[in-house]
């Protein structure tokens, strides 16, 4: 049985991709203009949202739809660990705790690993082919954007141990398209996913009063004025 469960969430999402994309914060983000102190906030609230999704992956991977998309080596918390060092400097645990948008995000996926583990594969997804997609030019705005040398603060979007990105999403996509899944789950994890996107909007848009803050309201208005199909969605359709 396949489930097409990789193409439904491509075709289902493509709306809540773009609303993301679409936020001040990633608008302002992809055109370059990058402020330390809203990004390495980001980095923390990535940094709780990427433990407690990957400590319910690894709870549920003996799981039989969780098993099959169970891939550690796309960990990030480890990276993310280090990135926060480079920001806020050794005692950086003493220093960081989540957002109240992240709060709500890990809510939901502690709540859905206790109830419903097969929806963690929406956030699984979310997430981790976002990053796999769009993660180089991203690292590269990032780099640009923050004048920082090559390895310094962006090891969140470095995956060592995977030699073909491209690759290994073409794999993690099959490996979604034949998910024991009936249309009910696959609808189930579709919508979920889409709670996704929000949930990590939301967490965009509380980044957007720093960014105002250090770059002034006329240059992000003149940043957001108008829509744009972002380049990290063009990249995740293109290879699709």
């Amino acid at each position: 049985m396949s489930s097409n469960l990789a193409t439904k969430l491509r075709e289902g999402t493509k709306k809540s991709h773009s609303m993301a994309e679409n936020v001040g914060f990633i608008k302002c983000f992809l055109k370059g203009t990058v402020e330390k102190n809203s990004y390495r906030k980001l980095v923390t609230n990535l940094y709780f949202v990427y433990s407690a999704m990957e400590e319910e992956l690894e709870r549920h991977q003996q799981h039989p739809i969780i098993a099959k998309i169970y891939f550690p080596v796309l960990n990030r918390k480890a990276s993310l660990e280090k990135d926060l060092y480079f920001y806020y400097g050794p005692n950086w645990r003493e220093q960081i705790e989540p957002s109240a948008a992240a709060t709500a995000y890990i809510q939901r996926i502690h709540g859905i690993s206790n109830s419903d583990p097969e929806l963690l594969v929406a956030h699984s997804y979310t997430r981790y082919l976002g990053d796999l997609s769009g993660g180089q030019i991203l690292k590269g705005i990032a780099q640009r954007g923050m004048n920082l040398s090559d390895g310094q603060g962006t090891a969140f979007y470095e995956f060592p141990e995977i030699a073909d990105e491209k690759q290994f999403k073409a794999d993690y996509r099959q490996a979604m398209n034949d998910l024991p899944v009936d249309e009910a789950t696959a609808d189930r994890i579709v919508d979920e996913a889409n709670s996704a996107f929000g949930m990590n909007m939301k967490m965009f848009q509380e980044l957007e009063g720093n960014l105002v803050k250090a770059i002034g309201q006329m240059l992000f208005s003149t940043l957001t004025r108008r829509r744009t199909k972002g380049s990290t969605e063009e990249l995740a359709t293109s290879e699709g």
